[in-house]
């Protein structure tokens, strides 16, 4: 049976469009994904046709492959199956609704929305209008993730009752972002928590609230945050999370009965300053019969480890593997496509409501740390004008 091609739109031409279109090219023959396929349909840049022109140029896209200078003609044209939007997250609900109002699946890049009310939004159109829908956090589809997230479920670590995660760059804020770079310009709903903190708070979920059967699935109980602000934009430059589950996983049955989780963030200080993995873990996941350690970036991980408690076993190591030398974005795309040819509107490796969840608690986090974006920016009117 040949492959199952899915064509791609890709709206937006920045570094993390590039890097999501040259995994697409790989070949999937190389990470054993030969059921799909493939293709990049068109390019559009919000600027200029030009400016799409050279991005397919640069990433070596095979024609044919259509450039356009707006988003409104790639989400028009008839030829894509699947956009997938990599603007800024700002912009994210009102491109949705574009792509989705045009009769677009759609893929969005993280963190979903600015808000859980957009996001809540986004899903119901797409149920409304049969589209498929999936926010892009990456990690999750890596092998190692599901790994890791199957040796939670069978017990191999016990009850877990702890997740420390963290995700943290150290710059010099100043001298590299300054006021109008995206990371802490108010405008383009700029700070650490959407775009940095999504990653620490997506193993916290995918640990302790994933690995429980649906049904079993409760958000959690309390949230503490203590949240500093840039003193030039007053977005948020660290942020650190303490959460509480009203639940444990796998069995649900650990004592004292609750979780508890620690996610931090912060441009200052990094999780591996001299990037070299000499600091240790980035991410501990605690059990009661041991712990799995993620070493690498958060959004990246590169190795895990697995140390039962003493007594228990021997320690165990795994490597992640990057087949034909991608970054790991192809495995998101891949499930993309298993669930287009499949008829899903959801994946469920990251549901609808485990999105909403997570929105919901970041405009929690947002809330106590006094992390406001502008009325524009906030809207869930569409369409607004951004």
């Amino acid at each position: 049976m040949a492959p199952h091609n899915i064509r791609w739109g890709i709206m937006a031409t920045g570094w993390i469009a590039d890097i999501f279109v040259r995994d697409l090219l790989r070949d999937p023959n190389l990470r054993d994904a030969s059921d799909i396929f493939h293709t990049v349909a068109a390019v559009a840049s919000s600027s200029s046709k030009d400016r799409a022109e050279k991005f397919i140029a640069d990433t070596g896209v095979p024609g044919p492959c259509t450039a356009y200078g707006s988003y409104a003609e790639l989400v028009a044209d008839p030829n894509i199956d699947v956009v997938y939007v990599a603007t800024p997250h700002s912009h994210h609900f009102q491109n949705v609704m574009l792509a989705l109002e045009a009769g677009k699946n759609v893929l969005c890049e993280k963190a979903f929305t600015v808000n859980a009310a957009q996001a809540k939004i986004l899903c119901e159109t797409a149920r409304k209008k049969n589209l498929f829908l999936m926010e892009a956090v990456w990690t999750r589809y890596f092998p190692l993730s599901v790994q890791v997230r199957d040796l939670i479920k069978q017990g191999v670590i016990g009850e877990v009752l702890r997740v420390i995660a963290d995700n943290s760059f150290g710059d010099d804020v100043e001298e590299r972002w300054g006021t109008e770079h995206r990371m802490v310009n108010k405008e383009l709903a700029g700070g650490c928590l959407l775009d940095l903190g999504i990653y620490s708070l997506t193993w916290v979920f995918q640990t302790m609230y994933h690995t429980l059967p649906r049904e079993q699935r409760k958000p959690p109980s309390a949230i503490s945050t203590h949240m500093s602000l840039y003193h030039l934009t007053g977005a948020d430059e660290a942020t650190t999370i303490l959460l509480t589950f009203p639940t444990t996983t796998p069995s649900n049955s650990g004592q004292p009965g609750q979780s508890q989780a620690v996610a931090m963030t912060h441009l200052r200080v990094a999780t591996d300053p001299d990037e070299k993995g000499t600091t240790g873990p980035s991410i501990r996941i605690q059990g009661t019969k041991g712990e799995i350690q993620i070493f690498g970036p958060a959004f990246r991980p590169e190795k895990y480890r697995l140390v039962p408690k003493k007594g228990h076993g021997e320690v165990k190591e795994v490597e992640s593997q990057f087949p034909g030398d991608g970054k790991g974005m192809y495995w998101e795309a891949d499930e993309v496509a298993r669930c287009l040819r499949d008829g899903k509107l959801e994946s469920e490796g990251l549901p609808w409501e485990e999105s909403i969840v997570i929105m919901e608690v970041m405009d929690e986090v947002r809330r106590q740390g006094g992390l406001t974006y502008s009325e524009k920016i906030e809207s869930t009117v569409y369409p607004t004008q951004l």
